[in-house]
């Protein structure tokens, strides 16, 4: 870490005791490059949802806010970054919104990283997996105090009431989710049309930055990853928390920053399904075991990402 001695970041998400999703999915990359990881477990559960069977507890917004106090007593609440994703509760994101504000009063540099869950799209119809009344919270009090926010098509759409059909489109609705506050906006994943062909992903970044004489520059870029023919859970997660790492590092390229981040992400992914289907044996769909990430295998890969998908610049 370049200047001080380290860098803190608190990430509020959920936690299993087996697999990677959540914080368990973001802790591990961010200590191999070098940050300080603060973790508070929204939920702690056995596993992922998408298991047959899970069972576990959820914390409530008044023992986050007593986690909180707890280290405002010991004058331990000084970070550089915040990061949180999932959340079901409507009470429990406001809290989040009120300490990311305490701590942001306390330091004005600090960086709010955003996964704005709420949904997605299934053969091109978007629905809801969190409860509707979060979309408010969203919107107006997270957004807004949020500096890079990572949603994919359909939660962009859902944020800005606008639908892209185009990469056109996807450029003036990332426009409108910087006027709402963020300075980097990342479209994590998009059903446009990809220049390679249809075996492929397109995800759109884009980066607004003030120059010393006050006018506005924007950075955009399109890149293009193969598809991976497996449902993945905890990918978002991975790869906000790489964003995180890689813009720290990369703080005026985001071109920079998104080829390492969608990079590494190949590279677990590839790893991850090359061992569930060689566990899963010959003709036989892998199972959600068989498909937790690859994460500890995968350090090298993490720390170091060979550069396997360029971006290009709009």
């Amino acid at each position: 870490m370049e200047g001080k001695e380290e860098c803190r970041v608190l990430s509020i998400q959920s936690h299993v005791v087996r697999g990677y999703v959540g914080n368990r999915a973001a802790a591990f990359p961010l200590q191999v490059l070098g940050f300080e990881i603060d973790t508070v477990n929204s939920v702690q559960f056995s596993n992922h949802t998408g298991y047959d069977h899970w069972k576990g507890q959820v914390l409530n917004s008044d023992e986050l806010h007593e986690l909180y106090e707890g280290l405002k007593l010991n004058n331990v609440n000084h970070y550089d970054y915040v990061l949180t994703g999932y959340t079901r509760d409507k009470s429990f994101l406001a809290m989040v919104v009120d300490i990311v504000q305490e701590l942001k009063q306390q330091n004005s540099n600090l960086v709010y990283v955003c996964d704005p869950v709420m949904g997605d799209k299934w053969s091109g119809e978007g629905y809801m997996y969190v409860p509707e009344d979060l979309f408010p919270v969203y919107k107006e009090k997270v957004v807004p105090v949020a500096d890079i926010i990572t949603p994919n098509q359909f939660e962009a759409e859902l944020l800005t009431g606008r639908k892209i059909h185009s990469e056109k489109e996807a450029i003036e609705v990332m426009d409108m989710l910087h006027n709402m506050g963020p300075e980097t906006v990342v479209i994590t994943s998009s059903d446009l049309q990809a220049p390679s062909g249809d075996d492929y992903l397109i995800a759109l970044g884009s980066h607004r930055k003030k120059t010393p004489d006050g006018t506005t520059v924007t950075q955009r870029i399109r890149m293009e990853s193969p598809k991976v023919d497996a449902v993945f859970v905890g990918t978002g997660d991975l790869f906000a928390a790489m964003l995180l790492a890689w813009t720290h590092k990369h703080p005026d390229n985001l071109k920079v920053a998104c080829e390492k981040t969608v990079s590494a992400m190949q590279h677990v992914l590839q790893r991850t399904i090359k061992s569930a289907k060689a566990l899963a044996g010959k003709g036989n769909k892998p199972n959600s075991a068989q498909l937790e990430l690859r994460m500890v295998q995968s350090k090298k890969d993490i720390e170091n990402p060979e550069i396997i998908i360029r971006a290009t610049e709009l």
